[in-house]
């Protein structure tokens, strides 16, 4: 992270205003190193039978026994995919998890309101679940499957993790989580209009649908961010888990506080010229699937 570019990220602030997501996005952007001639790409697989059910999938020819690094996209519950037309994202991520040596995974899922609580976890659960079964003619592991998430993407991965009931075998099925500027407890995060388009219009009733028990108590690992430039909301999760997890382990979790970043540019920074993030992700992969 440059003074400059964080000094660029800083002046669109905070908050989730259309300024901060379209400047953040146009940054990175054109810092991208776009396509790679060498890493294949299966297109729209089908891992379920809702029209959203759709993943595609990175390797590189050749690779036996490869991680699986799996990303699912943020956009308020209500909105978001997998790959845009206009921008790198979120192809950056596959391509850069192929080139690790790992198969890269980004996914759609069903959207709120449409599809509430608990369509996350199910439609991973379904993801995890279709990996199992085939990731290993394109290369993969089906026992080093990693799931990692971003804003919603990331309370998505945290629900498959907590709420047992929706694992798709004892243990989850899966070597890791990361997550990124989620939202983990529903009991004291601040009502709004996407929370209500995902938990149902009564905030007094989002308690079943808190994730911070399952991750307090989970023996999945995990690595969790938050961004120097994350909304409020994002920070007190982030304090919360730390504090919660201090309390029931006596130790710290691993925690990363990304200087310099806000909440979109962490997962748009990967397979950048901006290394950092990247190699933290690679480093986590390989660390939970040796």
């Amino acid at each position: 992270m440059t003074p400059d570019l964080r000094e660029r990220l800083q002046s669109l602030g905070a908050e989730l205003t259309p300024e901060m997501l379209g400047g953040t996005t146009q940054i990175f952007a054109a810092m991208a190193t776009g396509a790679d001639p060498e890493v294949q790409v299966e297109r729209d697989l089908e891992y379920g039978e809702h029209e959203r059910h759709r993943l595609d999938l990175f390797h590189k020819p050749g690779v036996s026994g490869a991680p699986v690094l799996v990303y699912v996209h943020g956009g308020g519950f209500v909105m978001g995919d997998k790959r845009s037309s206009e921008t790198p994202f979120y192809d950056n991520i596959g391509t850069f998890a192929a080139q690790q040596g790992f198969i890269g995974v980004t996914i759609n899922y069903r959207l709120a309101p449409a599809s509430q609580f608990p369509s996350g976890p199910e439609d991973l659960g379904a993801v995890v679940r279709w990996l199992k079964a085939n990731v290993a003619q394109y290369g993969g592991d089906p026992d080093k499957i990693v799931l990692s998430g971003q804003s919603a993407g990331a309370s998505h991965v945290a629900s498959y993790v907590a709420h047992r009931a929706h694992h798709v075998e004892p243990g989850g099925g899966i070597a890791g989580a990361i997550l990124m500027s989620g939202i983990y407890d529903t009991v004291s995060a601040t009502p709004n209009q996407f929370h209500i388009a995902y938990y149902g219009g009564d905030p007094k009733a989002w308690g079943p649908a808190s994730c911070m028990a399952g991750l307090i108590n989970t023996e999945i690992p995990l690595m969790v961010t938050v961004s120097e430039f994350d909304p409020e909301d994002f920070q007190r999760q982030a304090a919360q888990f730390v504090g919660a997890w201090g309390v029931a382990h006596a130790a710290y979790p691993e925690m990363h506080y990304l200087a310099g970043h806000n909440h979109l540019s962490p997962a748009q920074s990967i397979g950048s010229e901006l290394k950092s993030i990247g190699r933290m992700v690679a480093g986590f992969v390989k660390r939970v699937t040796w």
